[in-house]
């Protein structure tokens, strides 16, 4: 019989600050053989294989859709505007929405857009390039993905500094003050939609190579995506891609510059990109966990947990696994560690949709910021964005190297 998890004598996952969530993590709180741990929001795994079990069970939700109500949001406007999302969506909805977007989001549609990419990371290079100086965080990261979110949607280039200010603010959704924060995500979803829903209008009639014209045409049997549900994907591109891309990359030159060996490494072998790119994931991803709730009572090597228990999921302890990874605490974009893939992208249904897009942006910016940033070295200290932003990264990183590439 299953024993009532409520009823065990559970150690508790202390929680890292930014400054610290490199080095703290459940591996090193508890002994090997634990699995299982309480914290904030209720419950913890962090091993590789109880990872990928609880992601893949369908009985396990997405915790986004709780949001709200974990912090405490009481205000109706915000409430009434929430609506079936793909980022949260569960079952046949979910995967009615993911068919038909997900040819869309191929990775032959990211490869398309692979030279403006090289474009954009070349122009903010070459900004700072004379200088031999460079705050990371505001001058490259920050600024890459908006660009190419615009390119990908059709937007023109004058919009670039609107979707800028739209993806902040809607991103505080996941700010700890969310609720003094509820007029200005209102106020900008209220302008995206507007903004969305006249593109959208103007795609019907004057179709384009875009990830837009493509959600309008996507159909399967006769099934198509009604305008609410066009204007909920632009949203989710949004807040699912700006944010992790230029923490991402954040993440990536900070590794980067305390292992100059690597760096020089992928500036003279560009064609390691790729492999780069999944071990920087793997050894230092900017989405550090995620959350899932049981949507009925679930029983889990012998554990029952009740419907409504929420379940941690740390994605950083798990692509440090040691049952699963080749020397895991070692960085090296040369090695094959495991057979099994990192988990920055998570796994399951909600396997991220936009992860051939992240990938690509990646290994098109790192190869070049190596190859124009030579001998980059960190300098003065690497501010880290706090906990309760939903995505891990820097907010400021200077950075000197050698001017004039």
């Amino acid at each position: 019989m299953a024993t009532l998890v409520h009823e065990l004598d559970l150690p508790t996952l202390q929680l890292a600050d930014g400054s610290a969530a490199r080095r703290m993590s459940a591996t090193t709180q508890f002994p090997r053989d634990a699995w299982l741990a309480h914290n904030l929001f209720g419950y913890a795994v962090w091993r590789y294989d109880d990872t990928t079990g609880i992601l893949r069970d369908k009985r396990w939700h997405s915790a986004t859709s709780k949001i709200p109500e974990i912090m405490g949001v009481t205000d109706q406007r915000f409430l009434d505007r929430q609506q079936v999302n793909i980022l949260s969506a569960e079952g046949d909805v979910h995967t009615r929405l993911r068919r038909l977007v997900a040819p869309a989001f191929s990775p032959r549609a990211a490869d398309r857009l692979r030279p403006f990419m090289r474009q954009v990371i070349n122009e903010l290079v070459d900004k700072v390039c004379a200088a031999g100086s460079a705050d990371i965080a505001v001058d490259i990261c920050e600024p890459y993905p908006i660009p190419i979110i615009c390119e990908l949607l059709g937007a023109p280039k004058s919009d670039w500094q609107l979707f800028s200010r739209w993806a902040n603010d809607i991103l505080e959704i996941f700010s700890l003050d969310m609720n003094s924060k509820i007029d200005l995500i209102v106020r900008t979803q209220d302008e995206l939609d507007t903004y969305t829903r006249a593109l959208i209008a103007e795609r019907r009639d004057q179709p384009a190579d875009d990830l837009l014209t493509a959600l309008i045409a996507a159909e399967e049997s006769g099934d198509r995506l009604t305008t609410d549900e066009l204007v909920m994907m632009v949203n989710a591109v949004i807040v699912g891609g700006t944010d992790t891309t230029r923490n991402q990359l954040g993440c990536a030159v900070g590794l980067f510059a305390e292992h100059p060996e690597q760096w020089k490494l992928l500036a003279e072998h560009p064609d390691l990109a790729a492999r780069a790119v999944e071990e920087v994931m793997r050894y230092f991803g900017a989405v550090r966990g995620t959350v899932r709730f049981a949507s009925v009572d679930i029983e889990y090597r012998d554990i029952l947990f009740p419907a409504g228990t929420f379940m941690s999921v740390g994605l950083a302890e798990a692509n440090r696994d040691p049952d699963v990874f080749a020397a895991p605490l070692v960085f090296d974009i040369t090695a094959h560690k495991s057979d099994q893939p990192q988990l920055t992208f998570g796994s399951g249904i909600h396997y991220c949709l936009g992860q051939a897009l992240a990938r690509a942006e990646l290994q098109e910016a790192l190869p070049l910021l190596a190859k124009r940033m030579p001998n980059l070295q960190l300098t003065g200290t690497t501010e880290w964005k706090p906990d309760g932003v939903g995505i891990f990264g820097p907010s400021h990183m200077p950075v000197t190297f050698e001017p004039g590439h």
